[in-house]
Order: C-alpha cells, then structure tokens, then sequence
C-alpha cells in the first residue's frame, strides 16, 4: 500500500511499532465486540467521497488526570464551524471538484498534544483495517455488519497548538499524510527534513517575533522582561525573540516561563518577578490565551494596574477572555494578530446555528448551553427544587455574545487550499474517467498531493488575502497590531488597531493609549548613562545595551567605558579618569610637627645626657661616681645617648641603610641600657646575699667581670638583631593604610608584628631588672641604686605597656606611629637616665660637701641603731670593708688591696647579726 522510499530506519521503526499497536487493537476490538469494531470517538462529521481530518480543541486543557475541561466557545465550537462552513461552500461550487463531495471528521484535541495523538489514530486506522464482513457470520446467521469503518483521509486540517501539530505531524509523517495547520506557528514546523508533509496558512513566530522587536525598537526600549508559555508556541517563539533583540542591543531583564500546567501561585510569582526589575516597564508575552488570562489576573489580584507596558504575540491577540475583569491590568497593550480579514458570511451562517438543527456538530449543544447559561431538562435531576433556566434550542444567538474568531480565515484558507490541491490532482490523474469518484488515484491519495500540489498552490480566499506557500510551507508574514484602550465614546474597553506590520513596520503613535490611560511614551531602558568615574558593566548575557554603572575603584582609571584599570601602586587617576599620575611619596619630614616634638624631646635628652657623661669626667674620681660604678654608669649613658639619636634614624627617609641602621639601633640601645641595669642589680643582689651568709667576697663584682656580663648580654641582642636582618633583609615598601591607595607611605619594609617581636630580648631583661630591683629595694640607701633603680624599672614597664597599645592603634598613621615610638624611646632612656643620674648629679652639683669620704664613713654610722658594743663593731667594721672594696674596685688601683679575715668576720658577723635588729642588717651594706 505505501512505498517505503528514502525513509530512514526510525520511520521504519515506528510505523511497524505502530502498525502492531493497530494491530493488536483491532483483534482486542474484534474479540470483545462480537465482531464489531469498537466505537468511533465522538466527531463532527460530514460524508462525502474524500474525507478531511480535522482537529481543534473543541474544549480547554482539563487538569491533572482530566484530559478535557471546559467547552472552548471561539478557539474551539466557532473553528470547527468555520471548516464545516468552508466545507459546505467548497460541495455548493462547481467550478472546483466537481461531483466530487468533500467530507470531514473532525476530533477534540483538548488543546493536549498526546491526546490529539490518540485521536488522530483514527485517521490512519483505515490503512489496517481490511474486515470482510463475509468472513463473519452473527449467530442468527445473518452477515456481520461493521458498526464503524474508518476511512482513509486525503489531508488533516490543525492542529491549533505547536506542541499538538508537532505530535501529529511526527505521526501522520510516516503514513504521508498531509497536514495544514491554522494556527500553529512553531518555527520548528519550517524544519522539512523533519515535518516533510506539513505546510500551514500562519506564518510561523519568526516573524511574529520580528515584528515585536521592531515595535521595541521603534520606541527605544532597550530593557525588557519576556515571558513565555512552555511548549512549542512559547518557547520557540520567544527564543527567536530574545536573539533578535540581543542582535540590536535590546537587553532582557527577566526570561520566565509558564509550566504546562501552572497556578495562581505561579502566576503570582511571575508578577514579583516582574515588579523586581522596576527598570523594565515593557513585557513581551508570548503565551498561551489562558496563560496570558493568569498572568492578568494575577497583576490586577496586586493592584499593579498601569505598571506594565504588555506586547503580546497572538496568543493572546484581541481574545475577550484574558481582559475580562482585567481592564485596568491589560490598558495600553499592544497586541499582534494575523492580519485576518472578516468573513461576513460566516457571522449570517453561525447565528443562524441551534442545536435543534445542528445535529453534525455533536459539541455544539454543550456551547449553547455555556453561552446562554442555561441546562436541557434532560440533565436536571427531579430532586433539584432550585429554579433553573432551562434551554430550548431557540434561545437567539446575538451578536453580544458572539464575534468572529480570528483564525477564521485561515481555516477557510486551509480547507481551500486542500481543495484546490485535490482539484488540480484530479485534473491531471482523473482526466479518463467519465466519474471522478471512480479515479483510484483521489482514493489512495498520499503525500505527494502536498509536495507536488499544495506547495505550488496559489489563489486569491476572496476576501483580500492571497494563499501561497514557501518552500518550508509556510505562509508569509503579515500582521495588525492591536492597541487595548478605553473608547470614550462607549465608555468600554476595546481592541483598536493602530498599525501593521507586513516584512516592516507601520505605526499610527498618535492612536496609542498606553499603560494607566496616558499617552505618554512609557520609558523602559535598561541603564542610564553612567558618570565620568563609572564604567558599564555588561551582563552575562553579553548584551551591550544593558549594563551597570559601576564606580571605578578610587586607584582605577577608565580603560575604555567598559573597563577600569588600575593605575598601579604609587600611582593615582586624574580627574577626568583617563589616565594616571605618579603619586608623591610620603615618610617623616623634618619640618613636620611630628618629627619636631620627638626631635626635642631628643635633643633634650641628648644634651642632659652629655651633660652628666661631662660631669661624671670631671667628678670620675669623687666618692658618688666611684661608688656608682664608673664602667657600668658609662655604658648606660652611651645607651641613653644612642636611645637618643635614634630618633632622628627614625625620622631619615627610609632606605635599605636607614632601615637596617633603625632594625638593629633600637634594640642594641635598649639593650645597653638593660644589660647595663641588669648587671647593677644582680651584682648588688649577689653582694648582699653572699654577705648574709659569709664575708667571702662573691665573683664577678670586679668592674671588669661586669663589663664582660653587660657586653655578653648585648652581643645577644646583636646576634638575633643580625639572624633577623639576613631572614628578612632590610629594604623599603610602599604602605596603603586603609587601602588608600591615593595615600602612598613609603616604609621599611618590616611587618610591624616582627619589630616588636624583635624587642622581646629586651622585654626580658626589664622583666629580670625589675625582678632584682624588687628583690634589692630594702637595702640601706646612702650610696646604693637599688631603689632608684626600681623606680626606673616600674616606670619603664608604664611606658611600655601604654607603647605597645598605642604603636599598633596607630598603624593607619605613619606619623603618629614613628612619634610614638620615638618618644618612647626617648621616655624610656630619660627615665633611666633621671632615676638613675639625677641623685648623684644633686650631690655633685648642689651638695658637694657629701661627696668625700670621710662623709661617706659618717653616713654610715648615722643609719646604726642601739645594739651591742660587739655587733656594733662587727657591722662597722664589715661596713667599712665593703666600702673600702667599692672604693679600690672603682678606683682600678690594683696597689689598693682590702684583706679580709674572712673567717674571723664571717663568724663574728653571722653571730651579732643573729641577735640585732634588721635594721642593723640593712646598716652592714649600708655603703653598696
């Protein structure tokens, strides 16, 4: 029966899939109908010597597991009307077919895609069905008479939908089996290699979507919001769209889609979506009509009326059903329709319909009863007491509650052109017979009738459009575009048309009502023009109409408007962004406050330090300065004075030399000063500890062990200062602080953390001094340090507590930071410099008949208490000793040599001191 040729092996696949399908079927039929077929769907049909297929969806998509809803009053009853209509005027005219009676069946779809697949089975179960009634015999033994008989088909009429004449198509392919679609306007179905048998009178979205972006372009809208219904019409229509407009620099704020099946909820959602990008005033909808009836609903459920400026595809077009009660919501949208012109006839023969008379259209008692509101007394049960209107068939069909659906047109046009098709077919391939009804060829007519005949078909519809097709099967592009506004005359809502579109654009602007009832020009842009220090930042889209102005850092200056660079360290933009300067460098300026406060308070301390290095030359062999340890006194001063030229390292511009002299400096003057007063106290310490036990003199006092010790203790600060500049050499950076860059510091390139890290040595040292100065404080004053000392170490243990906090508050000031530290250096020489100098400097200068010897040995008689002759002349006899050692070990005078009898002493001391005061114990060092 058909010719597999140049098929590929999925078609073959799925045919013999098919054919089995039918197959078993129809033997299930056989079996459980008592040799009748099962009965046929329900259908409007017409008898006639060639049959059409038809299918529209006579009801609205049902939910979840219902297949159908409720009855389609335009998009379903008025097309099925309109190919009856067509069909009716096609058997009247002679001068096409003639004597040839064009019939039809035509199924519900439900505007569901597997469920006008299941009733377009019928149209190819003929191609299966070879029942003999002879071959079957009832049992009263008469002949079997098949109840239905499906008829093979010359052409299908539909689908409405993408996504259901996709379906079919896919189908009907294998059997050859054309198709002409009224509706469907999927630019997938232009795909030949795919949808070879499928042709149509619509254009397909492309160029509907190309209409809708000239309308976006014609007004300057270059950011907006797309929605779009899932599935074939949607999708494909709004993709085609979205690429268009990203061609022209047209930027898509928000793409959203409508599922199969959605929800208040999700139509809400929708709606937040869309008030999120308040940018973006217009809407491009491609949607189903029930789609774009919820997405109104719900932005008139949020009183958003006028926020939005709608340009819908035809889904939507001039249906009555997604405005109703939408208004407000839907003012001022711009529509697209098929430029479709009205058919005058159609209206005269659909008023005059009832279902009294219309028994062909079995779906057409359902819509009478949903446009009158009113119920048959066949379908009211008794028990129902309420009043109900009831239907007689004669109710009159105003034009109040009818107007011609908009695809009217194009179902004439495809029923024509089937017709034609046939006509011309006959012509060639029926020429012999005297009947055209017995021409085999309009029997087994196949896909070739589409191919040779229906693609090269061109006529005029008589009502000023002209039918052809192009080599995909499409119809070329024409279009009106619809304007929703309020009429001021009627006071009603209403489409108005206010331009076309036909390959370009043509718009009457001046009859526009837009969103809110204004004719003012909604603005829907994506950006404004960024400022001089901003540059646009495009989307991921990569859509260059639409971006974001974004500040240029402060460092950065503009590459070009897309881009900002950074200048690089040191260096700062000018004003009009375009290039970069170098900045000025900062650190310590001599003139500056900063450095002047911490540069007296230096020279200060540099001059009293001098001072007392003078004094204690001129006075280096008077009784206070031998007794104060002449070495030890020296090599603390030099501390001090190094303590005090710091400063002015520090404040020197920083540079590998200046840094590495300031990494070492400071530590190696802290570290003379402590090391210096670490082996003060601990010698004085030893003393009186070794004299509580023996009169034995304790090593390491000499003048000379003591340099050592102190010399020791600093080569260790000397050792770690040089490990640390070789694992991290000394050098310069440039510091940001608080990432300005506009502020360029030039610094030492040493982490604040490591400096201080560095002074932990000396820390331990002043911990170890104040321990001994501690331990020493009670010992008998006269010529001891012990307490000065003490003050000194408590002091500096302040001042270090108050530096540590306050250097490293201040890390986003350089220059509070360098005259933090340098007064805290200098603070911490001063102190040990006035503790520890100015008592001696006192008795020099202001009392210098203290200092002699004889006053010496007087003094420490006066701090003897009453004890026993015994003790008394053992104490003063240790206590003279002791002095005379201090005496010959500071005068470096080795002719001087103090000989105790140690053993004498020790037991006379240790026997007293048993027995005597504490005080008197204080007394016997009374000259340390």
């Amino acid at each position: 029966m058909f010719k597999f040729t140049k098929w590929n092996l999925s078609d073959c696949l799925f045919q013999t899939f098919f054919t089995a399908v039918l197959f078993l079927e129809s033997m299930h039929s056989v079996a459980n109908t008592n040799l009748t077929n099962s009965p046929a769907p329900i259908s409007a049909s017409i008898e006639g010597d060639v049959m059409l297929g038809g299918l529209f969806p006579v009801h609205q998509k049902g939910e979840s597991d219902i297949p159908c809803g409720i009855i389609n009053a335009d998009r379903g009853i008025q097309r099925v009307e309109a190919m009856l209509f067509t069909l009716d005027r096609i058997n009247k005219d002679d001068s096409i077919l003639p004597g040839i009676k064009l019939g039809t069946t035509i199924f519900d779809t439900c505007a569901r895609g597997t469920y006008a697949l299941e009733q377009s089975l019928e149209y190819i179960r003929a191609s299966f069905s070879s029942l003999d009634a002879s071959e079957f015999v009832c049992g009263d033994g008469s002949e079997a008479e098949a109840k239905y008989e499906p008829k093979t088909v010359a052409g299908v009429i539909g689908g409405s939908y993408s996504s259901v004449s996709i379906q079919v198509a896919n189908l009907l392919r294998l059997f050859k089996i054309p198709q002409i679609s009224y509706a469907s306007t999927s630019a997938q179905l232009s795909d030949k290699t795919r949808y070879e048998y499928f042709a149509r009178t619509v254009p397909p979205d492309n160029y509907q979507a190309l209409a809708m972006v000239d309308i976006v372009q014609f007004f300057n809208w270059t950011y907006v919001s797309t929605v779009a219904s899932e599935g074939e019409y949607g999708v494909s229509g709004i993709e085609f769209f979205q690429q268009e407009a990203r061609s022209r620099n047209i930027c898509l704020a928000e793409t959203l889609k409508i599922s199969s099946n959605p929800t208040h909820e999700e139509y809400s959602q929708i709606i937040d979506k869309l008030l999120k990008k308040t940018n973006a005033k217009v809407v491009i909808l491609f949607l189903r009509e029930e789609d774009a009836k919820g997405v109104l609903d719900a932005a008139s459920h949020k009183n958003i009326s006028g926020k939005f400026t709608w340009i819908a595809a035809d889904g939507w077009g001039t249906q009555q059903s997604p405005v109703k009660h939408n208004e407000l919501a839907a003012e001022g949208a711009l529509t697209i329709i098929l430029q479709a012109t009205h058919i005058p006839e159609f209206d005269d023969y659909f008023l005059k319909l009832n279902p009294n008379h219309n028994k062909r259209n079995p779906w057409f008692r359902e819509y009478w009863k949903t446009i009158h509101n009113c119920r048959y007394a066949d379908e009211v049960s008794p028990r129902i007491n309420k009043p109900v209107n009831y239907c007689t068939g004669y109710e009159v069909l105003s034009k109040s509650k009818y107007r011609q659906e908009s695809k009217v047109q194009f179902i004439y046009d495809a029923v024509y052109a089937i017709a034609h098709s046939i006509d011309r077919m006959r012509k060639d391939k029926c020429r012999s017979y005297s009947r055209a009804k017995d021409c085999h060829a309009l029997n087994k007519i196949n896909g070739e009738l589409l191919k040779k005949y229906i693609l090269n078909t061109t006529f005029n519809d008589g009502y000023g459009a002209t039918v052809k097709f192009s080599k995909q099967g499409d119809a070329f592009g024409r279009y009106s575009i619809m304007n929703y506004q309020l009429n001021r005359s009627t006071r009603q809502y209403e489409y108005r048309q206010v331009g076309s579109w036909v390959n370009d654009l043509s718009l009457n602007i001046d009859n526009i009502v837009w969103a809110g009832g204004t004719k003012d020009l909604p603005f829907s842009r994506c950006s404004q023009p960024c400022l001089g220090d901003e540059m646009k930042h495009v989307g991921e889209d990569g859509d260059m109409c639409c971006w974001v102005c974004i500040k240029c850092q402060p460092f950065e200056y503009l590459k070009d408007e897309y881009t900002c660079k950074d200048c690089g360290e040191g260096r700062w933009p000018y004003e009009d962004r375009l290039g970069c300067y170098q900045l000025e460098e900062q650190y310590m300026r001599f003139d500056s406050v900063y450095s002047i406060v911490p540069l007296v308070l230096s020279g200060l301390g540099v001059f009293a330090t001098l001072f007392v290095i003078f004094a204690f030359i001129r006075y280096n062999d008077t009784p206070v300065v031998m007794a104060s340890g002449r070495e030890l006194s020296y090599m603390l001063l030099s501390g001090c004075l190094f303590c005090y030229l710091m400063t002015v390292i520090l404040i020197l511009k920083p540079t590998s030399i200046t840094c590495a002299v300031q990494r070492f400096g400071v530590g190696f003057g802290f570290a003379i000063i402590y090391s210096s007063l670490l082996t003060k106290t601990n010698r004085i310490s030893r003393i009186f500890q070794s004299a509580r036990r023996s009169a034995r003199r304790p090593p390491f006092i000499s003048p000379k062990s003591q340099i050592i010790i102190s010399t020791i203790l600093v080569t260790l600060q000397v050792i770690f200062t040089i490990i640390w500049l070789v694992l991290e050499p000394p050098g310069t950076r440039l510091y940001f602080p608080n990432g300005k860059r506009d502020e360029v510091i030039l610094k030492c390139r040493t982490e604040d953390l490591s400096f201080l890290v560095s002074l932990i040595y000396n820390i331990i040292l002043i911990i170890i001094c104040t321990f001994y100065a501690i331990k020493t404080r009670k010992i008998p004053e006269n010529f001891n340090e012990s307490k000065f000392i003490g003050f000194a170490m408590y002091t500096t243990c302040i001042i270090w507590l108050a530096f540590v906090p306050i250097y490293f508050g201040t890390l986003n000031s350089f220059q509070v930071q360098i005259t933090t530290l340098c007064v805290s250096i200098s603070l911490s020489a001063s102190v040990a410099l006035v503790c520890l100098f100015t008592p001696k400097m006192y008795i020099i200068f202001f009392q210098p008949e203290k200092n002699v010897r004889k006053l010496a040995m007087m003094m420490n008689s006066m701090h003897r208490k009453t004890v026993s002759d015994a003790s008394q002349t053992t104490c003063s006899k240790l206590n003279n000793s002791i002095d005379a050692h201090n005496s010959i070990d500071n005068s470096n005078s080795p002719a001087e040599l103090i000989r105790l009898n140690v053993q004498h002493f020790a037991q006379k001391f240790n026997a007293d001191t048993t027995e005597t005061h504490p005080a008197t114990e204080k007394d016997s060092l009374t000259s340390l």
